[in-house]
């Protein structure tokens, strides 16, 4: 069991072997955060270096009101959601984009339908279409949802994570689950109700 508080500490004085443990503990739960959310591996091994200097960053100035796992969390679904900003930015601005990768004569793919790495092979056709629905949910019932259902915390560490109450969340995750099921029924009509 690691001692998150002294790794904190010797990351603020900038002992890059602690920042090392801290990595080694928290880079598979982050990982698979970001992953939810950008639905790319390459964007998310960015965004997890990104989390990580950023925590070297600011380690000085955490205060320990809350658990290092909730601040890293925190982390993680701030850069996740500026990512997605920002995509969604360059989309809208795309009319000026090429269609082809850059120095290249290959066209330009995107991937629409994710499979998350955690997906049993059997179940990776009804996987594609939870995402799809999963990225039309607002950011919060996103959020509450990826939290609770995909990394399996609590909704009271949901609710530290996104600074709102369980009672916040368990709220946020009931919605999900109807819009869910309501964007899901398109796909699996004869699933009925």
């Amino acid at each position: 069991m690691i001692d998150e508080e002294v790794l904190i500490k010797s990351i603020a004085l900038g002992d890059e072997l602690a920042l090392k443990e801290l990595y080694d503990a928290f880079s598979d739960r982050v990982f698979n955060t970001l992953i939810s959310y950008t639905k790319n591996e390459e964007d998310a091994d960015e965004l997890l270096q990104d989390v990580f200097v950023t925590i070297f960053n600011m380690a000085g100035s955490f205060q320990f009101n809350s658990s290092v796992s909730t601040w890293i969390y925190r982390i993680a679904i701030n850069k996740s959601l500026d990512f997605l900003r920002k995509k969604n930015s360059q989309k809208r601005k795309g009319f000026f984009t090429s269609l082809y990768v850059k120095d290249s004569t290959v066209i330009k793919q995107d991937s629409p339908d994710f499979v998350h790495p955690g997906v049993s092979l059997e179940n990776k056709e009804a996987s594609k279409f939870l995402f799809k629905a999963i990225d039309r949910l607002s950011k919060n019932q996103k959020t509450a949802f990826i939290l609770t259902q995909i990394e399996g915390l609590s909704q009271k560490e949901a609710g530290e994570i996104m600074e709102q109450s369980r009672k916040s969340v368990e709220s946020l995750l009931q919605r999900a689950k109807i819009n869910l099921k309501k964007e899901l029924k398109k796909y699996y009509p004869e699933r009925g109700n």
